[in-house]
């Protein structure tokens, strides 16, 4: 592979939990970075990403929104590789051309593979997906098969005890984003490789923000006593049979390891270790007795054992630097960070 400072690529979502911390990796590894984010006035947003080491001459920011995604044509021009981590997680009601985020999704996914096949420079395009996508549910719906890997494809019909209606709509749209950007490796002759990387639930720090993203929260919601994202840690737990953690540090590397490679394309999940609602809680209680988590956050959906078949980056050559522990120990030392709670 080239040298990486003569390599540019371009990040969507850039101020998110996971785009900022890899942005700050790439940087640091020599790559010129093209960074979206959907207003470049919101310095709480802009501002950290201005502050990274060398961000003053191998970074540039572009304003672009999922819901106008030719927006993201001028980031894209020129660059060697594409990651798409943007995504919208609650339907925009001001938008007249869609009607919810399942079409927003899948039009920017289709969009932004055009744009790189326009470019005649992106060589791959990363699609940052979820577990959500991944179901292990049999197709006759009578339970879960032993473990899921990435055959497996979460029935678009599926429902949940514990999810509301805009989470399976969130999960629906990961689901047919992902199938509509894979179908591009079978186009155009092959001019584009694509690679989806279907994510576990990600914890661990990330310094540079100054609030609580999503996962982190799901992750924490048994110490913090949070209903509605204890709801959705049992969501995974049902969908799923279990709970697949990883860490931003490996999240940001196996994003990295799909660019290094001469070439690459299909679907890869990421996930490096698989627990449950009860786990998890069990951990909590053990390592930070200062906390007392009731019973009512210990139940979770039942815990079928259905595990994530990880092996296919391991294959590859990926390794996971980083448990559980180091997991959840991270989201504590976040959350603690951000004052999320004042037990310890």
């Amino acid at each position: 592979m080239e040298e990486t400072n003569s390599i540019k690529v371009c990040v969507t979502g850039g101020s998110g939990y996971i785009a900022s911390c890899f942005v700050k990796k790439l940087l640091e590894k020599g790559y010129t970075v093209h960074a979206t984010l959907r207003n470049l006035g919101e310095k709480i947003k802009v501002d950290p990403l201005k502050s990274l080491p060398h961000a003053d001459t191998r970074l540039v920011l572009f304003q672009a929104d999922i819901y106008n995604p030719s927006e993201f044509e001028p980031a894209i021009e020129g660059c060697h590789y594409v990651f798409h981590l943007a995504t919208p997680l609650q339907h925009n009601s001001q938008s007249t051309k869609y009607k919810d985020t399942i079409e927003a999704s899948i039009a920017a996914v289709k969009s932004i593979a055009d744009c790189c096949i326009r470019s005649q420079s992106v060589k791959r395009l990363i699609y940052t997906a979820s577990v959500m996508s991944t179901s292990a549910w049999k197709e006759d719906g009578a339970g879960f098969k032993s473990s899921f890997d990435e055959s497996c494809w979460t029935p678009l019909n599926f429902s949940s005890i514990f999810a509301q209606d805009y989470v399976l709509e969130y999960a629906k749209s990961k689901t047919l984003a992902e199938k509509e950007v894979l179908s591009y490796n079978e186009i155009e002759n092959g001019k584009l490789e694509v690679v989806s990387l279907p994510c576990g639930l990600v914890g661990g720090d990330n310094s540079l923000l100054s609030l609580l993203p999503l996962s982190v929260n799901v992750c924490i919601s048994q110490i913090t006593g949070n209903h509605s994202m204890y709801d959705r840690l049992r969501f995974l737990q049902e969908l799923l049979g279990s709970i697949p953690l990883v860490h931003i540090d490996d999240v940001c590397e196996a994003h990295i390891f799909c660019i290094e490679k001469e070439s690459l394309r299909g679907r890869f999940l990421c996930a490096a270790v698989d627990t449950s609602v009860q786990e998890i809680a069990s951990y909590h209680q053990e390592n930070y007795p200062l906390f007392t988590i009731s019973h009512e956050f210990k139940e979770g959906a039942p815990d079928i054992g259905s595990s994530c078949d990880n092996t296919k980056l391991m294959r590859m050559g990926f390794e996971y630097k980083y448990g559980m522990k180091d997991t959840l120990d991270g989201c504590v030392d976040f959350g603690r960070r951000l004052q999320a709670f004042s037990s310890i």
